[in-house]
């Protein structure tokens, strides 16, 4: 059997895009990219707010959705470990482990790093000779820093491997990229009546880099991304507070060209116009190409912009529950889902859950559930120090 690289859309998407392209033929038209693992939510605290992470307050996990927030940390130091059972109404063992940490460098700048790992389980062979087990990996480090009292900004570089062939096809090879991140972070306190409210403005754009090619005639696009948030914290009283988040998200990745029926055009011509239009682009012209090559004109490239909203309560410090909204349009993919969550900290450790329910009919996303397990180091170092 040869296995082509685009065996992660079929199942990440096989339930919306048949639902949604046999009714808009003529409009649907998702973006595609490579290693789908670097957009999916990886951590339980931004999958209960909507998948809402550029501007909220910085946590272990930040390296995913914005690694310029690590300086505002409290804690020194932590790292964190989660779990995402993937496509759980379709499949039982694909998944996404994601482990992130950071150390803070003074009082000002920090370095954090992040490992990835997403496995598509164990596929058969069509002459069931044998079992693969297809997978993708991403490494990156990040080092952030300070520039003012409200502004920070940070740069990371990652690493990227997909093997979708397990090996098994000479024809299709593994592939690996490299990509780097830009990020900004503001972070500040307003007088809102008689309460001291916190505002927070994040800009993330990742996955700056090569092309993936997998041994074929042409490359794939890495997600690109670009991702620009706003939060905003009022303190209720001493003890509760409430947050209410929003990101706008939006794939720097060009827009693969429609054949144009109205003009006769041939298949061999749409083909050479493919090659030409989207596979001949190289990555960095893809990304201001991204914004004006929608088939679907200007329309269509505001359809290309994701948006989620969430809110968080906290009690204390210690309780959290959490609500959220993400909306992605019918003609890029179609996935519109509540999400809600609940997390608990202590000061050596805390824990956190995300559950995911779709709003679309058909939607395998619908039911993920999202585990996070994080430990703080200055908590640790004090229920030592305090045993002596």
């Amino acid at each position: 059997m040869r296995i082509s690289p685009k065996i992660l859309l079929t199942l990440a998407g096989v339930a919306t895009v048949t639902s949604v392209a046999a009714d808009e033929k003529d409009v649907f038209n998702p973006i595609v990219t490579s290693v789908i693992s670097q957009s999916i939510a990886p951590d339980a605290r931004a999958g209960g707010i909507g998948d809402v992470g550029a501007a909220t307050d910085p946590d272990v996990n930040s390296q995913a959705w914005n690694p310029a927030k690590y300086p505002f940390c409290i804690s020194r130091a932590g790292v964190a470990i989660n779990y995402t059972p993937w496509l759980r109404s379709i499949v039982n063992d694909i998944n996404l482990a994601y482990m992130a940490g950071y150390y803070r460098l003074g009082d000002y700048q920090a370095l954090s790093a992040s490992v990835r790992y997403f496995s598509l389980g164990s596929v058969s062979t069509s002459d069931e000779m044998m079992t693969i087990k297809p997978y993708e990996l991403g490494v990156d480090v990040a080092y952030s820093r300070m520039l003012s009292e409200t502004f920070s900004a940070a740069v990371a570089l990652r690493y990227m491997y997909s093997d979708m062939s397990g090996h098994y096809d000479d024809q299709v090879t593994a592939g690996s990229a490299f990509a780097a991140d830009i990020a900004c972070y503001y972070n500040n306190y307003v007088m809102m009546g008689n309460r001291e409210c916190q505002i927070a403005f994040g800009v993330n754009i990742s996955n700056i880099g090569s092309k993936i090619n997998y041994g074929e005639d042409y490359s794939y696009f890495i997600p690109t991304n670009l991702r620009i948030g706003l939060s905003y914290m009022i303190p209720l009283n001493e003890f509760n507070r409430i947050s209410f988040s929003a990101d706008a998200n939006k794939l720097l990745v060009p827009s693969k060209p429609i054949q144009n029926d109205e003009e006769n055009e041939s298949e061999k011509d749409f083909q050479d116009r493919v090659q030409q239009e989207y596979y001949d682009v190289s990555s960095i012209s893809g990304i201001f190409k991204s914004f004006s090559d929608s088939p679907n004109g200007f329309k269509g490239e505001l359809e290309e912009i994701q948006w989620s909203v969430g809110a968080e309560y906290t009690y204390n410090d210690k309780f959290t529950v959490r609500a959220g909204y993400h909306h992605e349009s019918e003609s890029q993919g179609n996935r519109k889902y509540f999400t809600f969550g609940a997390g608990f900290r202590m000061s050596v450790f805390s824990i956190d859950a995300g559950y995911v329910w779709s709003t679309a009919a058909s939607n395998p996303l619908d039911q993920t559930l999202r585990v996070s397990l994080a430990f703080d180091f200055d908590g640790i170092k004090d229920l030592f120090s305090g045993r002596r």
